[in-house]
């Protein structure tokens, strides 16, 4: 099957309207390309809840800081076109970034709520700002009835569902699990910086999560759970941004042992940063 590349809003929205048209539901998939396991994932639930899925290929320089990876963010159009065209995938929005953000554009979408948790804005203040503003435009290009995104960016898939309800969006935004390799590292394009001594490693980072995860089923505080977590992170050589208990809805400190909980977590390995979370 060949992919048809959609470059412009109006032949993006041409096939969303044929798709109606056919009375065929559209399921947005937005990517930043260097496609893994994790993507077509996330394509393949988007084809369980619609008729079609289109995946967005955009890498969004308002999300990099200026000392961050823009500049060599893996891009692999045609592999990624050739993954996606196995999945059964029709169409691809594409927009450069001129497209994108036009000469004397001047607007960007600010949140509060789990956007402000203390958690990624804390080191990554420009984040979600870059991120909302390119999926309110995603959203507003493509039309689409379903918007997918993996749980692995949990703080992100709050932001985008707090913003959603807001701006009154009429997107559907669903989660899929965390996708993990074999050895339960959550699949991340950036894990293909990691050395092949620092990619064994990683895994610890998943273990401290699951030990903690249960201390807390088993009545220890999670305060005390995530600080042994931390120590056990660091003395295997990671450097620790983070590991939180939060509320899983609102990524509040939880008050209440009765709240859901989500364990969250982000740490450096050598020149790469991981996050992972799981629910406890």
């Amino acid at each position: 099957m060949t992919v048809q590349v959609l470059r412009t809003v109006d032949a993006v929205r041409d096939v969303v309207d044929l798709l109606r048209s056919q009375a065929r539901q559209v399921a947005l998939v937005p990517t930043m390309g260097g496609l893994h396991a994790g993507h077509l994932a996330l394509v393949q639930h988007g084809f369980e809840l619609a008729g079609d899925v289109i995946p967005t290929l955009f890498v969004n320089p308002k999300q990099f800081a200026a000392h961050e990876d823009f500049g060599k963010y893996p891009r692999s159009e045609e592999t990624d076109l050739e993954l996606l065209a196995d999945e059964g995938v029709r169409f691809v929005y594409m927009p450069d970034e001129g497209d994108m953000y036009p000469p004397g554009f001047a607007t960007t979408v600010t949140l509060g709520g789990p956007a402000k948790a203390g958690l990624e804005d804390k080191y990554r203040p420009q984040f979600f700002d870059g991120v909302a503003t390119v999926v309110a435009k995603l959203f507003i290009r493509c039309l689409p009835d379903i918007a997918v995104f993996g749980e692995k960016d949990y703080q992100q898939l709050m932001v985008i569902k707090q913003m959603v309800r807001d701006l009154d969006i009429p997107v559907s935004v669903a989660g899929l699990q965390t996708v993990r390799e074999d050895d339960g590292l959550a699949m991340s394009t950036r894990n293909r910086y990691l050395s092949k001594h620092e990619r064994r490693q990683a895994t610890s980072l998943i273990r401290a999560l699951e030990q903690a995860a249960e201390k807390i089923r088993n009545g220890v505080d999670a305060q005390t759970a995530t600080k042994a977590a931390q120590r056990s992170l660091l003395t295997l050589g990671f450097k620790v941004d983070y590991v939180t208990a939060r509320n899983a809805e609102t990524l509040a400190v939880p008050q209440l042992r009765s709240e859901p909980m989500r364990l969250l977590a982000a740490v450096h390995l050598g020149s790469t940063r991981l996050i992972d979370n799981i629910p406890i």
